[in-house]
């Protein structure tokens, strides 16, 4: 029994935020039917990096997918039909969009009042900008991720991930959740706006009332953050550690680790206000005696002293780790196109209706028409046909 089974979502997005959202509704146990265009379906079935493109395995999992042409009137009605039968609607579409399908989230509302609509854009839906084109990368520069990310001397840098789009489906799942805790208690549904830019703003931590406080304006800053020491990476002589020591007691303990104990009563690094002073000096002085270890000898020394660290993971570490393992972090699934297939397993982790991959990502675009028009709408074959030759599936 999944958290959220028996719960239908509408997913219309493409790319990442709508998309991502909807896969953790899905991994939930709601049943996900994604819309997409004719032909070529969502740019997802094609993107990531090497030769097979695998991303769309973890972002579709749990989902049917049926192709709907929006831009002509008999792809808007057989979708405003589709909806009708759901809990969720997802879209991450430039506002105004759904409006110009004549799916203006009002008008379904009004149509259907438990209807949960998740609206996922760059901007939000109201404001000045709220007709802009926005992509995750926009809102994070926006949103203040990318000034901070990077070397001091060196342009800003992107964190790797599409995290503004990441981030704008979970605040967008976090949104869904409650609106569906409001309407069992109202009866009532409502709209979820989730923005990227202010996804990204949410995580900022006191960036915004250090400024308007005292003026402060957090720089670049390369693998630290200013004051808080030692907290970085640190190497080793085959590789690279983590360590993160910021704490009085912990600071005592990694110099006892050290093999210096009276490093941990230095007035230069004895508390917290003195080591972020000194942050520069005392990340050398921990790296000199990295240097002189292996990562399986600082590994060892620091579980013996119970200090927070970690090493620096690839996906092949990810793989061969025995705690993902035990954890079930990463799992196999047999995919239709590539076979068995590692990925992300479902998370957060629920101990009465834990999450999972019940079904493969569908390798085809339209693949659940049949099931999900016939079976679902009760469409006949005859009118299936009619709606492909006329090019609304």
């Amino acid at each position: 029994m999944s958290a959220l089974k028996g719960l239908r979502v509408v997913e219309m997005g493409q790319l990442l935020a709508g998309p991502f959202c909807g896969q953790l509704l899905g991994d939930m146990g709601a049943d996900v039917i994604k819309v997409e265009p004719p032909g070529a379906g969502d740019p997802m079935r094609v993107w990531g990096q090497g030769k097979d493109k695998v991303q769309w395995e973890v972002i579709a999992r749990n989902k049917k997918c049926v192709s709907a042409n929006l831009r002509i009137a008999e792809g808007q009605e057989l979708v405003r039909k589709l909806i009708a039968t759901a809990d969720i609607l997802i879209e991450n579409f430039k506002p105004g969009t759904m409006e110009k399908w004549g799916l203006a989230p009002e008008q379904l509302l009004a149509e259907q009042p438990g209807l949960i609509i998740a609206r996922m854009s760059g901007y939000g839906q109201t404001g000045p900008y709220s007709d802009r084109a926005g992509f995750g990368g926009i809102g994070e520069a926006m949103g203040g991720w990318r000034y901070i990310v990077g070397e001091p001397d060196r342009p800003p840098s992107r964190m790797g991930v599409s995290i503004g789009d990441t981030l704008t489906a979970t605040y967008g799942c976090m949104g869904v959740l409650a609106a569906l805790h409001h309407r069992n208690q109202t009866g009532k549904g409502q709209i979820v706006d989730a923005a990227l830019y202010e996804s990204v703003l949410q995580v900022m931590e006191g960036l915004v009332p250090e400024y308007a406080h005292e003026g402060v304006i957090r720089e670049r800053s390369g693998s630290i953050l200013p004051g808080i020491a030692p907290s970085n990476v640190y190497i080793c002589k085959d590789g690279e550690y983590m360590i993160g020591a910021n704490k009085d007691s912990l600071w005592q303990r990694l110099a006892e680790a050290m093999g210096r104990p009276e490093l941990g009563t230095d007035e230069r690094y004895a508390t917290h206000l003195a080591r972020g002073q000194n942050q520069l000096e005392l990340d050398e002085l921990i790296n000199a005696w990295t240097k002189t270890l292996t990562v399986d000898e600082v590994d060892a020394l620091m579980i013996a002293y119970s200090i927070p660290a970690g090493r620096v993971y690839r996906a092949p570490e990810m793989l061969a780790d025995p705690h993902f393992k035990a954890r079930e972090a990463i799992i196999e699934v047999e995919t239709e196109r590539f076979g068995k297939l590692k990925m992300q397993g479902a998370f957060p982790k629920l101990s009465a209706t834990p999450s999972g991959v019940r079904s493969p990502a569908p390798s085809l675009v339209g693949q659940h028409n049949e099931e999900v028009y016939g079976g679902l709408l009760g469409m006949s074959g005859q009118e299936i046909e009619e709606l492909t030759a006329a090019g609304a599936i």
